[in-house]
């Protein structure tokens, strides 16, 4: 089995329901296993710590999970257009991979979720492509023959499944965002595993 990589940070549970819900399709492409992880939060109070282990969910992700994993699906909630700090303090901590050329050549996508329907969602995804540009990876999307992208009231966006949360995290993600979030994550795996099978492909 190829893994594949499901690396998220959600405040409230939103984020982590899309991630589960992308590692499910990964799982139903044979030959596929989706591994989920998560990162800690960060604080202003410098002596502050997370535990090793988070209290429940996904382990704590690390750099060797970028390294051995076939491809990457990126997610996090937005915080005023742009990734969450937590994350985005992860991958400034990925400067040993990117002069190696370890994610160069592997197939990556991006989710998010967001408290507002016009909240930041697609300048959110936007921003974390960024990084993995610079890493080589080859970002995909969604495509219009996905049906649920012209039907969604919600989230959903040809740059990657999102999720409308509402401002109190009362809305739970819809039928349409997650048979989005399923077929991301089917087209991810595909993708990485034909991308692994060809000889000379990265």
């Amino acid at each position: 089995m190829s893994d594949i990589l499901v690396l998220y940070y959600s405040r409230h549970g939103s984020t982590r329901r899309l991630a589960e819900l992308i590692a499910s399709g990964i799982d139903r492409v044979p030959g596929a296993q989706a591994r989920l992880r998560t990162v800690p939060p960060v604080s202003t109070v410098c002596e502050a710590t997370a535990p090793d282990i988070p209290a429940d969910g996904p382990p704590y992700a690390e750099l060797r999970d970028l390294r051995e994993c076939i491809g990457l699906a990126l997610g996090s909630p937005t915080r005023f257009g742009n990734m969450a700090a937590p994350m985005k303090y992860f991958l400034d901590g990925t400067i040993a991979e990117w002069l190696s050329g370890a994610l160069s050549g592997k197939p990556a996508c991006v989710f998010t979720s967001t408290g507002s329907l016009h909240g930041g969602q697609e300048t959110t995804l936007l921003s974390m492509m960024l990084p993995l540009l610079h890493h080589g990876m080859l970002v995909m999307g969604l495509p219009y023959s996905e049906a649920g992208l012209m039907t969604t009231s919600g989230g959903g966006t040809p740059y990657g499944p999102s999720h409308h949360a509402m401002g109190d995290n009362s809305r739970a993600v819809s039928d349409d965002e997650a048979a989005l979030a399923i077929a991301m994550g089917k087209r991810l795996a595909e993708t990485a595993l034909r991308l692994a099978n060809t000889p000379g492909a990265r």
